[in-house]
Formats: structure tokens, C-alpha cells, sequence
């Protein structure tokens, strides 16, 4: 689920398809020229929406134009009104119909029982360990997904007696007071320990335990760590770059002192920057002058009836540091940097989770893991994940900003708007199998195709025969409804329908390809 995930992090395959260049981007250098020349007093004298737009204003005149995974860090988890740590709004509740938007555990409690069905089967297929186990849940949101796992996998006692410890990765205290009270209790205490804070879950008096990283859950070998990540990487904050051409004699003019010390060297890799006619150059944020008008940003119609945008996206007049190395990072990138206009989004911080899940599986690489977690005797464990995003190809113009379920600016109202991006799954496939030779990667599948096979029609009609089993029958037919349109939904194979959009991942021990897991054309092995 998305929330607070992304403080947690601040401490080939098919290329993408030429796209053609947005409006902002063929205006880029001369809206960044017309940042250069505004003089301060204007910009002082402006009246803010929020006080984080006025906090990040002031930061931009001094430091120039920032990246935009900075834009989105500050945005959603500043102090100063951060979308998931801020007060700006007393009260305010992101989740649901009388939030912002709603998420799938949301929607129907099927869809975290499918999930919790999900690791049992792994947990069979893994030969039924009888300790050790760990369930694991990234961005947990209100706690709703890991309410419906636990109830679902306590009626499987031998795996429920074999979980030790679960453990919820959430930065907002919040919301972690919000997780708490729906998987132990209002009353339930919570203490506080060097790795977190701790509580009993009301279901089995399983141990509950939050932490602010993922990096402060230890890394045990001897463990069998069942991870999930519902609605988490869509959150984490992006560079954008796009391919310019330059003249061959012009050498780069990083806009970072540092950045010509930056040497990538690669077999295969195209030639350096300063031999090679294109360049990277990154998107940045910058405060919209005042005057513009949505024509001048190329705003849609739909939103035009919207305040203009407080801030923009523009293309920096030369090399940033980011420039130099992230878009050299993968050969998936590289291939598209004799593409002018070619724009790409990298997510530097999803890398750093896959690589997470895949050494806590399968023990990490000996050259590039951590020592801590190279000598796992045997792989084990699992990672779901499940968001929205191309099953192959590299996002692009993906960024979008959500406010009471509809699409707005996501440059507009900062602190106030929910920004999320498409997930690069095959980046995250890529990154998991670099990571451990001892893990494979299995999909990306369509929602609707999970979910399906996972027997999401047929738990749906078992609810419903329980209902009029129970149930006056004026009170059934309605419910009886609301259960159809919820599943249904969730399977929506229309455009932009939940069932094609959403796509899911699964990390798991390496096996050589002899064992396909439930939901991805396989069955349990036991």
C-alpha cells in the first residue's frame, strides 16, 4: 500500500518505444531561463497554497532547480506539511472513499486473503518450516492487507505456528498508531526498542514489530522471510532524463563540480560523454513564473479549470550529476542514448529494495551483497509484489499527482497531493537477479490473471452463500452487490481497469525453473 515509505529510503529487455516530446520539454530552457531572471521579491510576494510551497520556493532560490525525486520526497514526507507526515489538514485521512484514493484491500477483503493464500502455498511448497518465518510488509498503509493476510493464514495452524515475529516497515507515527489499533487494539500497548516498536497482534499474540527501514529488520540466514509490497514502489521518488544532442567538440558543463570525476566504464557501454553527440540531461523542478498561463504549460483540458501549477518541470540547460550515472546503470537505459527526445524515469531507491528482498531470500551476490547474508545455507522465502506499471518497457511520463480521487497537478498544492509513477518491473527483475544468485523472478502477470487463478470468483461467491446463509434478506441483496462489484473491479481488464494496469512480481528461491508458484501458472509443490 502506499504510504509513508519513502523517509524509509532517505537516510536486455524490451526498450522503451520512441515517445514524443511533451510540451514542457520543448520549452524546458527557456522556462529555466525565466526561473534565472525572476528576481526574488516576486517570488516572495506570491501567495502559496501550502506552507511546503513556500518552503520549497524559498530552497529552489537558493539552490537553483532540484531533481524531481527531491521534489517528491519533500512533498510527501516533509515536516513542514508532507503529504503522509504533515498536519496541515486536521484529521485528514489519505485512504478510502473519503480520502484520496482507495487501494485494493481497500475494495474487498478478498484480495488480502488471496494474497495470504498466496504464502501458504509458498510456505508448502517450501517444505513446511516449522520456525523461522518471518512475514514482512513494506508501506503498510492503515494496516488493512496484513489484517486480512493474519486472519486468513491462522487458519492454517501449522503455518501460523511457525511465523516468529511480523514486521511492519512504516515511518509515520501516524500511521503506525493507526496499524496498531487495527491489528492489536486500541488498548494494545506499544513500546519502543532499538529496532523499533513493539505490540501483540490481536489474532494468534504474535509479536509485532515496526520499524522506519527495512534495514533495521536483521538479516538472518537460518530465516524464511515472507515479504510483500502492495502499492509501495509507485511512491518512491524519480529522476526523469532525456537524450539531447549536442555538438560533438562541446564538453559536458556539469552543473555539479564534482561530476566530471564521475568515470562509468562498461563492456559494451556507447561512447563517454565526452565523445558522444547525446547526453543525458535531467528534468528539474522549478518555481512557475508568475503570469503563466496553462497553454504555456500544456496543462489538460481536464485539468484546466484547476489554479495554475505552482511549480514545473523543466530540462536543466547541462549535466547534472545524476545525469552521469543513472541513466548509465543499465544496458536497458544505455540502448536508448543515441534517441534524442528518448525520456526515461529511474528509481534509484527501488533497486536498493529489490536488492533488499532478493539477499534477504537468497543470500547475496559474493561480489556485490553484504557479507552478512552471503553464507544463507539455503534459499528461502518469498517476495510479492504488487503495483502499476509496464510489464516491459521503461516509464516515461508517468508522474501523477491524486487529490479526492481525481487527477490533478502533480506540481500544484504540494503536501496536499498523493504523487505516484508507473514501477519499471523489468527493472526490478533485472536488480533482484543481480542481486542473488540465489533467487528467480517469476512474471510480471497481469492483476486480473493472479487473481483469477488465485480463485478470486470462487471465494467471492462463497461469501456470498455465507451472507444468505446468516443474513435477513433485505439486508443480503444489497451486500450481495457490493461483493460483485468489488470483485469485479479488481479484475477490470478494460482500459485502465485494475485487473490490467496493476501487475504482480514474485521473488523466489532459485529452483531452475522446475516450479512455477500458484498465480503465475503453477500449482503447490509439496
Amino acid at each position: 500500500m502506499r504510504s509513508n515509505v519513502l523517509r524509509t529510503v532517505q537516510n536486455g529487455l524490451r526498450c522503451l518505444p520512441r515517445r514524443p516530446v511533451s510540451h514542457k520539454s520543448k520549452v524546458a530552457y527557456q522556462s529555466y531561463r525565466s526561473f534565472i531572471a525572476t528576481p526574488l521579491c516576486r517570488e516572495e510576494e506570491r501567495k502559496w497554497t501550502t506552507p511546503l510551497a513556500k518552503q520549497l520556493t524559498e530552497a529552489i532560490n537558493t539552490t537553483g532547480p532540484i531533481p524531481l525525486a527531491s521534489y517528491m520526497r519533500m512533498c510527501l514526507t516533509s515536516d513542514t506539511g508532507g503529504y503522509y507526515t504533515g498536519a496541515i489538514e486536521e484529521g485528514r485521512d489519505q485512504f478510502g472513499r473519503k480520502g484520496d484514493f482507495i487501494t485494493s484491500p481497500e475494495i474487498s477483503q478478498i484480495f488480502g486473503e488471496l494474497v495470504g493464500i498466496w504464502f501458504v502455498a509458498e510456505w508448502l511448497s517450501q517444505g513446511r518450516p516449522r520456525q523461522g518465518v518471518e512475514l514482512i510488509e513494506v508501506g503498510p498503509g492503515r494496516g488493512t492487507l496484513m489484517d486480512d493476510m493474519l486472519r486468513t493464514i491462522r487458519n492454517f495452524k501449522d503455518m501460523s505456528s511457525s511465523i516468529e515475529t511480523v514486521y511492519m516497515v512504516e515511518a509515520s507515527k501516524e500511521l503506525r498508531t493507526t496499524q496498531k489499533n487495527l491489528l492489536c487494539g486500541e488498548d494494545a500497548v506499544m513500546t519502543e526498542s532499538k529496532i523499533g516498536w513493539h505490540s501483540t497482534c490481536k489474532y494468534s499474540g504474535l509479536p509485532i514489530i515496526w520499524t522506519d527501514s527495512i534495514k533495521a529488520i536483521p538479516q538472518d540466514p537460518n530465516k524464511t522471510p515472507f515479504i510483500v509490497a502492495h502499492e509501495f514502489f509507485d511512491a518512491l521518488p524519480i529522476h526523469a532524463f532525456q537524450v539531447v544532442e549536442v555538438p560533438p567538440n562541446q564538453k559536458p558543463t556539469p552543473t555539479d563540480s564534482n561530476a566530471s570525476t564521475i568515470s562509468v566504464s562498461r563492456p559494451g557501454s556507447p561512447p563517454s560523454a565526452t565523445t558522444s553527440p547525446f547526453q543525458w540531461r535531467e528534468m528539474v523542478v522549478s518555481p512557475t513564473p508568475q503570469g503563466t498561463t496553462h497553454a504555456d504549460l500544456g496543462t489538460p483540458k481536464s485539468q484546466q479549470h484547476d489554479p495554475v501549477p505552482e511549480f514545473q518541470l523543466t530540462l536543466s540547460p547541462s549535466m547534472t550529476r545524476h545525469a552521469q550515472y543513472l541513466p548509465e546503470a543499465s544496458p536497458r537505459y544505455r540502448a536508448l542514448k543515441s534517441t534524442p527526445g528518448a525520456l526515461i524515469e529511474v528509481c534509484p531507491d527501488a533497486s536498493l529494495y529489490a536488492t533488499d528482498f532478493a539477499s534477504r531470500i537468497g543470500g547475496s551476490s559474493p561480489t556485490t551483497g553484504d557479507s552478512t547474508t552471503a553464507t544463507k545455507p539455503q534459499p528461502s522465502g518469498a517476495a510479492l509484489i504488487l503495483d502499476y506499471g509496464p510489464a516491459d518497457t521503461i516509464p516515461a511520463n508517468t508522474l501523477r499527482g491524486i487529490r479526492q480521487h481525481r487527477h490533478v497537478s502533480p506540481f500544484s498544492s504540494p503536501g496536499l497531493v498523493d504523487l505516484s509513477a508507473d514501477v519499471d518491473f523489468a527493472g526490478l527483475a533485472e536488480t533482484a537477479l543481480l542481486a542473488s544468485p540465489g533467487v528467480e523472478v517469476h512474471g510480471p502477470v497481469d492483476q486480473a490473471y493472479f487473481l483469477e487463478t488465485m480463485g478470486v470468483r470462487q471465494r467471492a461467491e462463497m461469501l456470498i452463500k455465507k451472507l444468505e446463509q446468516t443474513q435477513n434478506r433485505g439486508d443480503v441483496e444489497e451486500k450481495k452487490r457490493e461483493i460483485e462489484r468489488s470483485w469485479k473491479r479488481l479484475v477490470d481488464r478494460g482500459p485502465g481497469g485494475m485487473g490490467k494496469v496493476y501487475k504482480v512480481l514474485a521473488i523466489l528461491p532459485e529452483n531452475g525453473g522446475r516450479r512455477r508458484p500458484v498465480g503465475f501458472g503453477g500449482d503447490v509443490g509439496v
